[in-house]
């Protein structure tokens, strides 16, 4: 008589499934290479798109996304210009920001938080618009200057090494979260999105997982507001305008909330629409857009993602053929 296998064995094989890079993602990574090869006339177009991934991925807001903005520029005109010294820099002064203010989203519902979080960010616009001397004020800041990356690749107006680079730190990041998305970590978050009630009597400290992943989206919204300094050389009072946090919104709107694909498909869709509908109708562009995200929510996002999820379903089920048959050929 067969005996069950045991549940830890049952729950190391679910997270192994979990953690498996699949044949689909493998395809979205190749076609975002493809368009610089393609379409490269189009890079500083691709690289606002893996800017706007990284920032919907983070789920953070225009306080991070600004933040990391500035730090990367003044320290590149200030102390040095080296793009990875500042992306780090950018990164620890976003995720300072996320530290200090934790203690505020822990308190009240969710619209409390949301109203806190859009409070730093209009906080923060005043300061800068205050100390004009330092960040430049409604003129931006001016005379940033970014060294070679890796001492090799200039950036320039053609936006290719920019894009590369932006691609990159979006690929690093995308599987860093990937992976914390799926640790005990990630399962604790999702147990506390679930019933928080029910995780913190089972012993999950919720304060801490949300302060230590709230700091965690401070840092990534950092990193893709310095990847904008960066590649542009320049930085204003608009990366703490509240239209960024907006624009994350509607990416998630669009592309889907709960999974980490929906900022990037998100993104891609957001900036293209935005791009050709302003050359088509410059006036009224804000109005077809407007359209179109009502048509989405009214249909639904999951009848417009479905054929994106059978497509998905069958690149994996042709690649779970493909390692049968490697295995029985063995």
């Amino acid at each position: 008589m067969a005996t069950a296998p045991p549940a830890s064995r049952i729950s190391t094989t679910r997270f192994l499934r979990s953690t498996r890079i699949r044949s689909y993602e493998i395809v979205v990574w190749a076609l975002a290479v493809a368009a610089l090869v393609v379409f490269p006339a189009h890079a500083p177009l691709w690289n606002e798109i893996a800017i706007l991934a990284l920032f919907a991925v983070s789920l953070g807001h225009a306080a991070f996304f600004g933040t990391g903005c500035y730090a990367a520029a003044l320290f590149a005109k200030h102390v040095m210009p080296d793009p990875l010294v500042g992306l780090a820099v950018a990164a620890i002064a976003a995720g300072l920001l996320g530290l200090i203010t934790s203690p505020l989203v822990l308190r009240g519902s969710d619209l409390t938080r949301l109203m806190v979080t859009l409070g730093v960010a209009l906080i923060l616009f005043e300061l800068a618009n205050r100390y004009s001397e330092i960040t430049g004020g409604a003129d931006g800041l001016q005379g940033v200057v970014m060294g070679p990356l890796l001492g090799l690749f200039k950036f320039g107006l053609d936006g290719r090494v920019g894009y590369s680079y932006s691609l990159i730190v979006l690929f690093l990041l995308f599987v860093l979260a990937r992976r914390i998305v799926n640790s005990p970590f990630g399962y604790g978050l999702r147990a506390i999105r679930d019933n928080r009630l029910r995780a913190t009597a089972i012993g999950i400290n919720a304060n801490a997982r949300l302060a230590a992943v709230y700091t965690l989206a401070g840092a990534y919204g950092g990193v893709a507001g310095a990847l904008l300094a960066q590649t542009t050389a320049f930085a204003s009072l608009d990366v703490l305008d509240f239209h960024r946090s907006a624009d994350v919104m509607l990416v998630l709107v669009v592309g889907g909330i709960g999974y980490l694909y929906g900022g990037l498909l998100g993104a891609v869709v957001f900036t293209v629409l935005r791009d050709q509908l302003s050359a088509l109708s410059p006036e009224y562009w804000q109005f077809w857009l407007g359209l179109v995200l009502v048509i989405v929510v009214l249909v639904g996002h999951e009848r417009l993602a479905r054929p994106w999820h059978r497509l998905a379903d069958w690149f994996e089920r042709r690649a779970e053929a493909s390692r049968a048959g490697v295995e029985a050929s063995r």
